[in-house]
């Protein structure tokens, strides 16, 4: 009944065709289409239309009326609006848009009536790339719970090489989850290297089917082999593939690769979720952990190997011998562990990384937004720069309040001068429509924003564009504190990468707290939130649990319970070590900042006189 009724969809009949000649042709829902409520009035816009939302058209001088321009046209006449309309409404297009609706809704069963009404010689319809596309990835989304899904995925497929329809990375892909969901890892990768052979380059989505197709069978073989491919390829693995990498090889005892493998998730993620820690622990908690590592080693060259990668970390494989003292830890403010004892280190971020960086923002920033807006704004912070804060005055004036507050910005403005001890007043960014709009049309607030334009510390964004590109750039270019609450986590900040940004960002950030006595700020820790591995051979992981503001971040931390250690060093290794132990110098606005924060309030006359008489 229901395929009759599916049949019925696609066929055209000679109703349909008068009908569509007698009245115009409502249009179909489109998936393209936007699904907002009402249109965006669009700015800079260089077109003469005007919209419901536009401003009215000033009226036209009298005179006859203008010819209206004709509407571009194809082959036979046709405009380009009628041949849209005619696909749509074609078999074909009519096909797409009920299998897009059965795509959003996870509707497999109807998806399959549709398909085989396409390919029935009654009702038949031309099945296009984007037709398949949409039932393989419904065939392999159910295919892990049913078998019958999964058969027919294998089924579409074979007809569509059948019929010589090219397949694409989407489709492959699919065809890689169909694999995996029979458990037949081989099958996923060998549709992996058939993408790759045949120019097609391969997302991290088609490697993910057989890598974790490999870990669940425990076959950690495989699964490095496609790592391998992966790395071959250019493609990076993220936290849930390395997470599955580190378990197969902790299930299997490969004591070496799971040190390699934290260590690439160091180096890649530096904090890891939840599920994450408990593989961890889990591995530090084994038997294989226990009896991985050496009972005697040589201490020059595990220094040797922390001075060469930078600190936290020497990349001499496991230390020590025995069981494992495992458990969750937290660190003080001075990076020192609870659990432990132990005090994690501070890894300095090289200056020329941060020029590169500098560079690598000021290219991204052109491209995203209007280039002579942002060359403006690098050639005012050459004059007016540099600055030893920078503030993200959008975010700092909203928190914690529906409406902005410059007020709120004018104390921080003022409290982290106070904690840098600088001379000049921080870098204030402001998006121009706050500047000219609403609260600062108030008069207290336009002497404030006056002040801060006389002083040259406010910069006013253009309208159209982007206020992050801007006051990110300046804290990089000026090497200075970035006061924000924002987590940069959005589209823009992940265009930048992992590698440096995270650094950057855990080194320079300060976040704030409001309450009545006005701004807190959280100054960055004086060591590295990353996973360490310390010259005696423990490790402590920090989780993504905690943020160390509102409750303090979790780390794994895992220590030898017995281990004889290494032997004595000689007298230079001593003072190698003396050095590498010294934490780096904070920069000024830093150690600044530390010395507010750490000098007691001077107490009152009557509390001093007092004192003196107790100490008399």
């Amino acid at each position: 009944m229901r395929l009759a009724a599916a049949a019925g969809v696609l066929r055209p009949t000679a109703a349909l065709l008068f009908h569509s000649r007698s009245r115009p042709h409502r249009l179909l829902p489109s998936p393209r289409r936007s699904s907002l409520p009402f249109a965006r009035r669009r700015r800079h816009s260089s077109s003469s239309t005007a919209t419901a939302l536009d401003d009215p058209p000033p009226p036209a001088a009298p005179g006859p009326p203008s010819p209206a321009p004709p509407a571009p046209t194809g082959e036979g006449g046709e405009t380009k609006a009628a041949r849209r309309r005619r696909a749509r409404e074609s078999p074909e297009g009519m096909l797409r848009h009920r299998l897009d609706m059965c795509s959003r809704d996870a509707d497999l069963a109807t998806a399959l009536e549709l398909y085989a009404a396409a390919v029935d010689p009654a009702t038949a319809v031309p099945l296009a790339l984007h037709h398949y596309n949409c039932l393989l990835y419904l065939c392999s989304n159910a295919a892990a719970e049913d078998a019958a899904a999964a058969r027919r995925g294998f089924e579409i497929f074979a007809a569509m090489e059948a019929q010589g329809v090219e397949p694409n990375e989407a489709t492959l892909t699919s065809l890689a989850r169909l694999a995996a969901a029979v458990r037949d890892p081989a099958m996923a990768f060998s549709v992996v290297r058939r993408m790759a052979a045949a120019g097609i380059p391969p997302r991290l989505r088609s490697y993910g089917p057989a890598l974790f197709a490999y870990c669940d069978a425990r076959d950690a073989a495989g699964a490095a082999e496609v790592e391998a491919h992966m790395d071959a390829g250019g493609v990076v693995p993220e936290e849930t593939e390395l997470a599955a990498l580190l378990r197969v090889n902790a299930d299997t005892g490969r004591a070496g690769e799971v040190y390699r493998v934290l260590h690439r998730t160091r180096t890649l993620v530096r904090q890891v979720c939840e599920a994450t820690a408990q593989v961890v622990e889990a591995w530090f908690r084994s038997d294989a952990a226990a009896e991985a590592g050496v009972e005697k080693w040589d201490a020059r060259k595990v220094r040797e190997g922390v001075v060469k990668g930078g600190g936290g970390w020497h990349g001499q494989g496991w230390l020590g011998k025995g069981q494992w003292d495992v458990g969750q830890s937290e660190m003080d403010k001075n990076g020192k562990c609870l659990r432990c004892g132990e005090k994690l280190v501070c890894i300095d971020i090289d200056p020329s990384e941060t020029e590169t960086f500098a560079k690598s923002l000021a290219e991204l920033a052109c491209k995203r937004e209007v280039r002579d807006d942002f060359i403006r704004f690098q050639d005012w912070l050459r004059r007016n720069g540099p600055f030893d804060a920078v503030i993200d005055a959008a975010n700092v004036g909203l928190y914690n309040s529906k409406a902005f507050s410059f007020s709120q910005v004018n104390s921080v403005v003022n409290g982290i001068q106070r904690v840098t001890k600088s001379k000049k007043l921080p870098l204030i960014v402001l998006h121009r429509s706050r500047v000219n709009c609403g609260p600062a049309k108030a008069p207290q607030n336009q002497k404030l924003i006056e002040s801060w334009r006389n002083a040259g510390v406010l910069y006013s964004t253009p309208p159209g564009s982007n206020d992050d590109w801007y006051w990110l750039y300046a804290a990089v270019s000026c090497r200075s504190l970035l006061v924000t609450n924002d987590e940069m986590r959005d589209h823009l900040f992940q265009l930048l990468g992992t590698s440096f940004f995270p650094r950057w960002k855990e080194k320079h950030q300060v976040r704030l707290t409001y309450s009545g006595r006005g701004p807190t700020f959280h100054l960055p820790p004086p060591y590295s939130i990353v996973i360490q591995e310390s010259e005696a051979g423990s490790w402590h992981v920090p989780t993504t649990t905690g943020d160390d503001i509102e409750s303090p971040r979790q780390w794994v931390c895992a220590t030898r319970k017995t281990s004889e250690g290494p032997p004595s060093p000689p007298p230079q290794a001593r003072a190698a070590s003396k050095t590498l132990e010294k934490p780096p110098s904070p920069p000024p606005q830093a150690r600044a900042a530390s010395k507010t924060l750490e000098r007691p309030p001077s107490p009152p006359p009557q509390a001093r006189a007092a004192s003196k008489t107790l100490e008399r």
